[in-house]
């Protein structure tokens, strides 16, 4: 049983990286990989500050990330992916959006 479960499971793992794989998955993979880097970007700058921080690079590749999974999604025709990298990426630009205009004015934010 154990041996027809692992069997099953390379088959099915062969089948969605391997026999699928093709230009949006490539892309999708991508989109990925940039989006979970917010997370390295963000663990390493609150080492660094000791602190838990949100460095503006964090925004960077998350709106990155997000809007690549967004093109993925819309060329899947993914509604779940769709709806919700849709409304992220809008949040993580108008965060940038915020940051941009906190620093232009000299004000500083907390930063959690």
């Amino acid at each position: 049983m154990l041996i027809q479960f692992g069997q099953q499971l390379g088959d099915y793992l062969y089948d969605v990286f391997v026999a699928k794989f093709d230009f949006w998955l490539a892309f999708g993979l991508i989109a990925q990989l940039l989006f979970t880097a917010r997370f390295l970007v963000q663990w390493i700058s609150s080492e660094r500050a000791g602190a838990s921080v949100v460095p503006m690079a964090f925004w960077f590749f998350s709106m990155g990330g997000g809007l690549m999974t967004l093109i993925y999604g819309i060329a899947k025709r993914e509604p779940v992916i769709i709806l919700g990298q849709g409304l992220a990426t809008l949040i993580y630009i108008r965060n940038i959006m915020l940051i941009v205009k906190s620093r232009a004015s000299g004000s500083k934010v907390e930063k959690n």
